[in-house]
């Protein structure tokens, strides 16, 4: 008995000791932890001030690529503008109205007023921002953009200026002319034959602030940051401080804080951002956003390539004080030392109860052993549990799980693994990433390791690997595992096998960029089209009243003006393409409109000698479309035929219903040259097309696969190119319509 009470006595001393060792150093870490936080303060300013200047740097590549937008989108509206006959034969009826509508796109992208001048030099035709139209009559040949223009290998290039603020009509404003050489290339019914003579000159004048203020104002860094744009000359384009703008930027500053040294500032402009270089850094400046006071602050910059002319880049920086990171440091350094306080206040209240309760606490102690002792056995086993179920999902998972050395060199895997390459786990065990991967897969693989190695930090990668003859994408996180003295001694690897979402990834950005391409040019041919189209019906309505009903004459202009409504319903049917409207289904005869079509093209048929065969089933249900509609399908498709046919040849048009009853089909099978296997991909896509230039579009099978798919209908086809077969050559293509069912509610077309 005296023995055990000596045996825990001694225990209870030892206990005892060990707890006032055991507050006293962790008192002295609490102390020591204290005295390097104030040592980290400054190093954990400097992480800060990089991350947000990072940030800062997101902001200034997106506002770059904002003013590279819109500058883009203004040299595709000059240039679209100047392809119009309205401005190439300077139509009086059309000119002004016809650069009112580009003007009202462009207006808000910082376009003042086009202007055109014509081939003499004599007379400008303008339309200002008020929308005004006058003449102004003069020699303006003397302008450079003028003699520009006159240089025949300038034609389809783009003149741009220098910027200036010594422009008359907007003083104090910071202008940039574009311009482009005009020619009588396009034709219109006034117009059916392009003279390819120098028309003028056309130009956009352009608030070169007001184009950048679009992209930057709305910059916002951290709470208070904002952004100011220099161009390649290092003159302000636009800055928060409006009387900065237009001055040169290494005076400006100085001239209204000349006590202050800027010399950093003019450093970072001068060998980095007149450079067209990016990065970040910091300079010591005056004031921001009111306050006057001598500051430092942070800076990220990146250029902006305009692409015109001699303004071969400007520059844009997004600035912040660093008084805003300083404030998050110290919030955070408040914040560390409440806890360290509190801790260390925690600490000493534990004490003081354990030293208050240690007499009963070592009582109980032995019994507390013994219990500890039977939880300790149930813990292992609880132990063994967990580790046999972590053995079961890892070897479960789908994922490759895997630790690897420094070298690339299997330690352990799972059995995806071993069923990925196909072989048993003991045959990989030990060898390397090499021995199953490409030279260059287990080349980028082992730089990942080694990475890990060096930073101790997780890598989260997504790369192509090759096994074989076979390649995949994986994604893939690789950890380091860190010994008890915390160093790296392996790597855990966890790759995931995306290879089939990689390909679903790729198809839908192609699909979406195709979508895309047509939305944005769909409209605007369209709406060039209304015009010569309007006049065609307005002259065929004319004639018609002046010839007698049922003569040849008669049903020729009937023709004509069926014909040009067709037209009509192309371009609206343009129109609500881009725009997507509600789809309005209609029910229509397929043989009675294929008919039509070709009533209006037989006489072409024996010009170009071409033999028509007809197999067009009796009894066909009406089909889901509108006869205008289909008329303008077909009849792209027989034009398409005269197209591949020009030394003659047989097509046969076909209709049938299909063998489930619910389509029918129609076949324009031709005996032509055939589609070129290189670009069978693209045929439907928006200005695609083989034929010369003034020969074809490329809109017409775009907008007939649109036309079709708007009913619920589809378009296929079958080729061969006369390369591969000169006696089988030919296309054929199919295009299958539901069938209209009168019951849905849906309109029946007589048309």
């Amino acid at each position: 008995m005296k023995k055990e009470r000596k045996y825990f006595a001694e225990k209870y001393y030892n206990i005892r000791r060990a707890i006032v060792l055991a507050g006293i150093f962790v008192m002295a870490l609490l102390i020591v932890a204290f005295y390097l936080s104030m040592f980290s303060v400054g190093q954990m300013k400097e992480i800060i001030s990089e991350d947000f200047n990072r940030q800062q740097l997101v902001l200034t590549k997106y506002a770059a690529n904002r003013m590279e937008n819109s500058l883009d989108f203004i040299k595709r509206e000059l240039l679209l503008l100047n392809l119009s006959p309205s401005i190439q034969y300077l139509e009086k009826v059309s000119w002004a109205s016809r650069m009112n509508t580009t003007l009202s796109a462009v207006k808000d992208d910082g376009v003042l007023e086009i202007r055109f001048i014509d081939r003499n030099g004599r007379n400008a035709y303008i339309v200002d921002d008020l929308g005004m139209s006058h003449v102004i009559h003069g020699n303006f040949c003397d302008m450079e953009c003028f003699k520009w223009a006159h240089l025949r290998k300038n034609k389809n290039r783009i003149y741009a200026c220098e910027i200036t603020q010594e422009n008359e009509k907007y003083p104090g404003k910071l202008i940039m002319c574009l311009a482009a050489s005009t020619y009588e290339q396009s034709v219109d019914e006034a117009y059916p034959v392009a003279t390819g003579n120098f028309a003028g000159v056309l130009f956009f004048m352009i608030d070169v602030t007001r184009l950048v203020e679009k992209a930057v104002k709305g910059i916002r860094s951290g709470k208070t940051g904002y952004a100011w744009v220099i161009d390649s000359r290092g003159i302000f384009l636009y800055h928060p401080q409006n009387e900065f703008i237009g001055k040169d930027a290494l005076n400006a500053r100085a001239m209204r804080k000349p006590k202050i040294s800027f010399s950093q500032i003019n450093a970072i402009q001068k060998e980095k951002m007149l450079e067209g270089k990016e990065g970040t850094g910091w300079y010591t400046s005056g004031w921001h956003r009111g306050v006057e006071t001598e500051m430092k602050k942070l800076i990220a910059y990146a250029p902006i390539h305009p692409r015109v002319g001699p303004q071969s880049f400007w520059s844009v920086a997004v600035v912040a004080p660093l008084s805003e990171v300083e404030d998050a440091v110290h919030s955070v350094f408040i914040r560390q030392f409440y806890i360290q306080g509190s801790i260390l206040f925690a600490i000493i209240l534990g004490g003081a109860y354990i030293i208050n309760f240690e007499r009963r606490w070592s009582r109980t102690l032995e019994a507390e052993v013994m219990k500890k002792t039977d939880d300790l056995k149930s813990s292992l086993e609880e132990l063994k549990k967990s580790e046999d179920k972590y053995k079961t999902l890892v070897e479960s998972a789908e994922d490759l799980i895997f630790t690897v050395d420094k070298k690339g060199r299997y330690l352990s895997m799972n059995r995806c693994i071993s069923n990925f390459f196909g072989r048993q786990m003991e045959d990989l065990i030990g060898k390397t990433l090499r021995d199953f991967f490409s030279e260059e897969s287990a080349e980028l693989q082992v730089r990942f390791i080694e990475e890990v190695f060096d930073t101790e930090r997780n890598v989260n990668v997504k790369y192509p690997v090759q096994v074989g003859n076979r390649e995949y994408w994986f994604s893939s996180n690789f950890v380091p595992l860190k010994d008890e003295e915390g160093k790296v001694f392996a790597v855990l690897g966890i790759s995931r096998n995306i290879t089939e979402r990689k390909k679903l990834e790729e198809e839908q950005m192609y699909n979406t960029e195709k979508l895309a391409s047509l939305g944005k040019l769909s409209a605007g041919v369209a709406h060039e089209l209304n015009s010569p189209v309007a006049i065609i019906i307005g002259f065929s309505d004319l004639l018609l009243e002046k010839m007698e009903t049922g003569s040849k004459s008669h049903k020729i202009l009937e023709t004509i003006e069926r014909q040009a409504l067709n037209c009509k319903k192309i371009v609206e049917s343009i129109l609500s393409y881009a725009r997507r409207p509600e789809v309005i289904e209609y029910s229509a005869d397929v043989n009675e409109n294929i008919e039509k079509v070709i009533s209006v093209v037989e006489n072409i048929l024996i010009a170009k000698n071409i033999t028509l065969e007809k197999r067009l089933t009796e009894n066909l249900p009406k089909a889901r479309g509108d006869s205008g509609h289909l008329q303008q399908v077909f009849m792209n498709f027989v034009t398409n035929a005269f197209g591949a046919m020009k030394r003659g040849g047989v097509l046969v048009i076909s209709t049938n219903l299909n063998s489930s009853g619910n389509k029918v089909e129609i076949l324009f099978k031709d005996t032509g040259h055939g589609i070129k296997r290189e670009y069978r991909n693209k045929i439907f896509e928006a200005f695609f097309t083989t034929k010369k230039v003034g020969e074809g579009t490329g809109l017409g099978l775009s907008v007939s696969h649109g036309i079709i798919s708007k009913y619920g209908g589809e378009i296929t086809f079958d080729t061969i190119a006369e390369e591969e077969d000169m006696e089988k050559k030919g296309t054929t293509f199919k295009v299958s319509l539901p069938v209209a069912s009168l019951e849905s509610g849906q309109k029946t077309d007589h048309t």
